[in-house]
Order: structure tokens, then sequence, then C-alpha cells
């Protein structure tokens, strides 16, 4: 069994299909992360039709892994089935705001994760698909998402064909704030980067795109404010639209 230090992301899948009753398994163990009053404010879409995973595909950039993975995960924000639920017990709901998106997007990601930690522990790979928030809207609608659920995040599932190296990571000094936030001074920052800083993929990403340094990559090309800003206006306007 995997621990979670081993954890990588993994984006090239074996053709074997992860079976449906595995897949009910694990977000029945999911189930058991915490939750906002015990509401359980979540869905999971389960995508394994190629033509399905096709059209989602189109909302994801046509990243590859998003056909070629056995199974598509969507981890839906959702507090329809709850407001449903008041309904049909003469309770009156008022979940079309803000805070309860909020709400209901923490208690999706708290299932998320611990779902993806419970898959890698059996064996399967997984891939957080970045660019759910860049087309909500699209998504939506080719799940047939109802008013107050909304798709937070879209991860690849299935059994690995490759063994990647993990990623770098902050060290833990750079995270952890003792008693109250400190922020940082330019020490801090030059200490905390460095080993990123360092590694040959990071100064090759800096000589590729003719930059001085990586923080430069990623505001000039790879996170522009420009960008942020669309992809903003975009999710404000679906938010709108599902009654949040």
């Amino acid at each position: 069994m995997k621990t979670f230090a081993e954890r990588r992301s993994i984006r090239k899948y074996s053709q074997r299909p992860v079976p449906g009753e595995l897949i009910e398994s694990l977000a029945a163990g999911a189930s058991r992360a915490a939750t906002m009053g015990n509401m359980q404010l979540y869905s999971l879409v389960v995508t394994t039709d190629l033509d399905m995973k096709s059209r989602l595909a189109d909302a994801h950039h046509r990243q590859p892994m998003v056909v070629e993975a056995p199974a598509v995960l969507t981890f839906c924000a959702d507090f329809n089935r709850f407001a449903r639920w008041c309904e049909c017990r003469d309770a009156v709901p008022g979940y079309g705001n803000f805070v309860s998106f909020f709400n209901a997007a923490t208690d999706t990601l708290l299932f998320a994760q611990a779902f993806c930690t419970l898959a890698e522990e059996n064996g399967l790979g997984t891939c957080v698909i970045g660019t759910t928030v860049d087309n909500p809207g699209d998504i939506i609608g080719i799940l047939g998402l109802p008013r107050l659920v909304f798709p937070v995040l879209t991860v690849a599932l299935g059994y690995p064909d490759e063994h990647p190296e993990q990623t770098d990571r902050l060290p833990v000094e750079g995270i952890i704030h003792h008693d109250r936030y400190k922020d940082y001074s330019a020490g801090d920052i030059d200490r905390i980067y460095a080993a990123k800083e360092a590694l040959p993929e990071s100064r090759y990403f800096v000589e590729l795109n003719g930059t001085d340094n990586l923080a430069q990559v990623f505001t000039r090309f790879r996170f522009t404010e420009a960008d942020n800003i669309a992809m903003s206006e975009k999710m404000t306007a679906a938010l709108k639209k599902q009654g949040f």
C-alpha cells in the first residue's frame, strides 16, 4: 500500500477499467471526511463513456488524459440535494448565496482529497485537472448540473501506466506560521524558493520564455492577470446562473 508521502500525479493510464463498485467503495470511505453541519454538500459525477469524455475534453482544452483515463471524476459543490430535502419536509431553504457556495465548495474539496488518497492507497492513479475553473459553464451544460450545483474539481482516474518523478514542494518552514501570520521578508522568500528556482526544469522554463526568473514565467505566461480576470468573469456568471 502506498503512503501519502509517495503520491504523484499520473497522466498516463492503462486501459484496464476501474470497477464501478470500487469507485462506490472509495466514495463511501471518502464520505467520512469532515463536512459542514454534517450536510455533505457535494456530489460526484463519474464519466466513463467515451463520447461524454470527449465532450468534457472540449471544456478542458483537449487534454489527452480526459479522454484516455478510464474514468473522469467531476466533484461538484451541491446544495440542490439538501435544498430539495428541505422542500420535501416543509422547510424553506435559503442557500442561493455565496457563503453557501463557499461551504459546499469546502465540503467538496475535503471529500475529493479523501477520495484521491483512498484511490491511490488502492493502487489507482489520479491527476487533478486544473481547467475546471476555465469553463465551468460548459461543464455545467455537458453534465446537466441543476441549480445550486457547481463543478469545483475534475480528476482523472485509472490504473497507472507510468511512474513519474515527484514534483517539488516548498519547505515546511515556508508554510507554517506560529500563533500569528508572519509576513515574508525578501530574505525569507529567497530561502523558501531557492530550491525551486535551482531546479533544472525551472532554469529551462526561464530560458525558454526569455525571462529573468521563474516568477516572471508565472506572471507573464502561465497565470496572467488578464487570464485570471477573464476566468473570474466567466465563473461569476456561471455561479449566478446556478443560483449562487
